[in-house]
């Protein structure tokens, strides 16, 4: 027999429509206030824009972006999250034409090096602007937004010790960590006035000076 307190499973059947129904349409609001701020981002070259400019822009109103976001900090967390974790999947695809551990651990290191360094050419205010800001503000919320990179790294990491081209007595994890943040923090200091930027260190100096702590 069926339990009273069961819901008839037409009704269960009909409730769980509705709830992925909601959630697809809420996932469509949220693009929408996504590509709206990423177009005024790059119309403006800073990330100085207001909440309504936003809401202008995607044709949607105020009480649904807030019903999505509690400001704009959190849009451009969520703006941010995105840029990484695309990152990361760019990283990924191309260290997958490499059959050696090693190797895609040494492509993974500089691409993320080279991805890191500041362009003058290219205005990308969420990482020169917001991130510097983030930092220092909300380091846990920078934390969850490196982790898609960190995942990456640890995985070629603990790939590249399994295959024995790694010092025995190091933690995978612990390594890639050390290495994401040292190989950033290099990348984003190399925009001063100064020798660094007359005669840059390369992607291959970052990769040999990382590669000498864990290599076996």
């Amino acid at each position: 027999m069926t339990n009273p307190s069961e819901e008839p499973a037409w009704k269960q059947r009909a409730v769980e429509r509705s709830i992925k129904t909601a959630k697809l349409r809420a996932a469509q609001r949220v693009q929408r206030f996504l590509d709206a701020a990423q177009a005024i981002i790059i119309e403006k070259g800073s990330t100085d824009f207001t909440v309504q400019e936003v809401v202008d822009r995607s044709r949607q109103s105020l009480r649904s972006f807030y019903l999505q976001f509690d400001g704009k900090h959190e849009l451009l967390l969520a703006l941010f999250e995105d840029a990484l974790s695309r990152s990361a999947d760019q990283i990924r695809a191309a260290t997958e034409s490499h059959t050696d551990p090693l190797e895609r651990l040494q492509v993974a290191v500089q691409l993320l090096y080279e991805a890191s360094r500041p362009d003058p050419t290219a205005k990308r205010p969420l990482f020169t602007d917001f991130a510097p800001r983030l930092l220092v503000t909300h380091p846990a919320e920078v934390k969850v937004a490196h982790a898609p990179l960190l995942a990456l790294l640890t995985e070629l990491m603990e790939a590249a010790h399994d295959a024995g081209k790694l010092r025995n007595t190091i933690n995978p994890k612990r390594v890639a960590a050390m290495t994401m943040q040292t190989v950033m923090f290099i990348a984003q200091s190399s925009g001063g006035p100064d020798d660094a930027t007359m005669h840059p260190i390369t992607a291959e100096e970052v990769w040999d000076f990382c590669s000498r702590g864990f290599v076996a």
